[in-house]
């Protein structure tokens, strides 16, 4: 506390507040693309093709 009684403020605690949520943010936007992603083969697989996740072939030396 400071002279005035009040208390002072933590900078530790408001920094790893905020990286805390920036952590929840990236993380629910990772989860968010991968489900995406997901979604995306759904309906290339229930649309009858078959070609839904390419597979990519090693590169060739020659």
């Amino acid at each position: 506390m400071n002279k005035t009684g009040t208390p002072e403020p933590n900078r530790g605690r408001a920094l790893l507040g905020l990286l805390a949520i920036v952590a929840l943010i990236v993380a629910v936007l990772f989860i968010m693309h991968r489900l995406n992603q997901a979604a995306r083969i759904q309906d290339c697989v229930a649309s009858g093709r078959t070609n839904c996740a390419p597979i990519e072939a090693p590169a060739t030396r020659g």
